[in-house]
């Protein structure tokens, strides 16, 4: 299999972990080498492939990413928090590239992972679906068009389980808007109207966060302006679109520079300022 590049995927067990195992089973050019557990986990010892509803694939579940490191080539993460932190440091320290999917970093846990990129090769996305990052490319040239008089909330739903809110690509949305108006998400931001805050504040940017069952993820920028309103939404139907957009970025990483990276350098939408 010359040619091939070789995946370990952690939180194997996970929604997205198993959506990766698909996705790699499928990929003429992608091997899964390493399948990352939790520590205890009662899944370990288990066929990543049965695992993941697919044929079986001899491959155990582990959860020794350090052991496993000398096979692979890339190391895709979508773990919580703490251990995505941890995983890229394993990588940092044997120099592997890695695509980080996890969303709820802190500024200060965000500077950790940039420190990371000055040493590999690192693709950060709080969204790997290409339909939301060509909305993130152009949402800027939108809303300078539109000017300051259009309020914009953005609403986003997704399943029970999810830990942070608003989710990672809801704000990324905010400030793709608040970078097509000069502005700086943090000072904008309008994450809670609890009891009576009073009028809209101008320019402000408002969030509003649904969570139920198994929703994948919706995401709606709503732009209102005087007698008109303008809705740019994307529905995710299945979690394997997230799963392509993360193989897309780890076979974008062979052989690049250390970096910091984003699904917008894989996808070449990089300097997009206006609509053509």
């Amino acid at each position: 299999m010359a040619g091939v590049w070789r995946v370990g995927v952690t939180a194997v067990a996970g929604r997205m972990g198993r959506a990766l195992v698909q996705a790699i089973v499928a990929h003429p050019e992608l091997q899964l080498v390493a399948a990352i557990g939790r520590s205890g986990a009662a899944y370990l010892g288990e066929d990543a492939g049965r695992l993941a509803g697919v044929q079986a694939l001899g491959l155990p579940v582990t959860a020794d990413l350090g052991g496993a490191l000398a096979d692979l080539d890339v190391l895709i993460e979508f773990g919580p928090v703490e251990a995505a932190l941890a995983h890229v440091a394993a990588c940092v320290a044997v120099a592997k590239p890695v695509v980080v999917g996890t969303t709820g970093f802190s500024m200060n846990q965000r500077a950790e992972l940039e420190n990371a990129s000055r040493h590999i090769p690192l693709v950060l996305a709080p969204n790997m679906s290409v339909g939301v990052n060509v909305l993130l490319a152009f949402l800027p040239a939108i809303t300078a068009a539109l000017g300051d008089g259009y309020d914009v909330e953005i609403v986003e739903a997704h399943h029970r389980h999810k830990m942070d809110a608003p989710s990672g690509t809801a704000l990324a949305l905010g400030r793709a808007v608040a970078k097509g108006r000069g502005q700086r998400l943090d000072e904008v931001q309008c994450l809670d109207r609890n009891g009576i805050p009073g009028p809209r504040m101008a320019g402000s940017i408002g969030f509003a966060t649904l969570r139920g069952a198994d929703v994948v993820g919706e995401h709606t920028v709503w732009m209102a302006g005087t007698g008109e309103r303008l809705e740019l939404t994307h529905r995710a139907s299945s979690r394997l679109n997230f799963a392509e957009g993360a193989l897309r970025a780890a076979s974008w990483l062979r052989g690049r520079a250390p970096g910091l990276y984003d699904m917008q350098d894989v996808l070449g939408l990089k300097g997009l300022t206006a609509l053509q």
